[in-house]
């Protein structure tokens, strides 16, 4: 259950990320209770995770590098930024990290 409410949090705060550049600076309604309730139910979600026995760094660390990810790749697709091998490899390693944690964290 821990994972899945994990799932959910990381989603919530994409989607709050993504809605604080489409609120150009808290100037658009709509985007802007996004914010708003994407950042409390992902924090909501996050504390349940700790509290399901997650551990916290581990949960802390697929959370950010989730998050980080989805949203450069978002940002990529949708927003038409930019992205170069530095920043891949970047994102690679910062996954790479995380998977890291989930394996010492493991033994």
């Amino acid at each position: 259950m821990g994972y899945l409410l994990l799932a959910l949090a990381i989603a919530a705060e994409v989607s709050a990320t993504v809605s604080l550049k489409l609120s150009e600076g808290f100037s658009k309604l709509g985007p802007s209770i996004i914010v708003v309730a994407g950042y409390a139910i992902a924090f909501l979600a996050l504390a349940q995770v700790l509290k399901s026995g997650v551990p916290i760094g581990v949960a802390y660390a697929i959370w950010a590098a989730a998050g980080v990810a989805l949203v450069a790749i978002i940002g990529v697709l949708f927003f038409r930024e930019s992205m170069n091998a530095t920043m891949v490899a970047g994102l690679a390693l910062v996954i790479g990290g995380v998977v890291l944690l989930q394996v010492g964290g493991a033994h």
